[in-house]
């Protein structure tokens, strides 16, 4: 992985499928434990450990509840646990993310819905001040990954689940908001929490994350293989501003 052009003691968020990289010894502590060598003693890593499973406005929870009654519905609410940085699980996320979540010393931050977990000097600065009612702007570690122009590794994964897309989201002129609910604890209380944030859109991630990879003659993404899986690694930097660029076009083309 350091062919690609890792940096030595510089921050790097993770975005892992280990289905796509296929079998390796060690399983999935072997390639954390290779990143981190790669990173240095003074590197940091950094994965994301969303929960939309404890929101019902999430995708995710509209597709558990397709086709259920209303009394199904109300159960599967009255199920759904708080969110808690300590002990909920993000297994949308993945085994990587996962297996980064769990390690001892990692740090992870306080967003019900949107958190990230990190390893390495700068883990507890990176992660100590996420707004609870912004997902992934300007007061969320995305700003702060922006500022210490952190690379990004998508391994065995596509453009589609580009976190860092989001951030420009977050940059364009007036950007569309919406409403989200999900489940928190307050002094010892489950509740349901509302609020207001950006709409978040994935669904043109892959072609926008298509156009980034050609711009520039292919300068700003380097690819290669690992495992069974491809590749691609980039600064963060060019990718926030490459959506805030080109979002407004490409979903205005959509209207």
């Amino acid at each position: 992985m350091a062919g690609l052009g890792l940096e030595r003691n510089g921050v790097l968020m993770v975005h892992a499928s280990m289905r796509a990289v296929g079998t390796v010894r060690g399983g999935v502590a072997a390639v954390i434990g290779a990143l981190r060598d790669a990173l240095g003693e003074d590197g940091t890593l950094v994965v994301p450990s969303f929960t939309p499973e404890n929101s019902d406005t999430s995708p995710h929870y509209l597709e558990r509840v397709r086709g259920l009654t209303d009394r199904a519905r109300k159960e599967v609410r009255a199920s759904m646990p708080p969110f808690d940085p300590a002990t909920s699980a993000a297994p949308s996320m993945g085994r990587l993310s996962e297996a980064v979540r769990l390690t001892s010393g990692a740090a992870r931050s306080g967003h019900p819905q949107t958190s990230f977990t990190a390893l390495g000097p700068l883990a507890g600065k990176l992660v100590a001040h996420h707004r609870p009612d912004c997902h992934l702007g300007e007061d969320s570690p995305l700003a702060g990954l922006y500022d210490v122009r952190a690379q990004v590794l998508l391994l065995g994964t596509g453009f589609d689940t580009c976190t860092s897309f989001h951030l420009g989201e977050y940059r364009v002129p007036d950007p569309p908001r919406r409403t989200y609910r999900c489940v928190v604890t307050t002094d010892g209380r489950r509740h349901w929490w509302e609020y207001e944030d950006v709409a978040l859109d994935d669904s043109d991630f892959a072609a926008l994350g298509a156009e980034f990879e050609r711009a520039d003659d292919g300068a700003a993404v380097r690819s290669g293989p690992v495992g069974s899986a491809t590749a691609r690694l980039f600064r963060l930097t060019d990718a926030v501003d490459f959506a805030a660029r080109s979002l407004p076009r490409h979903r205005a083309a959509r209207r």
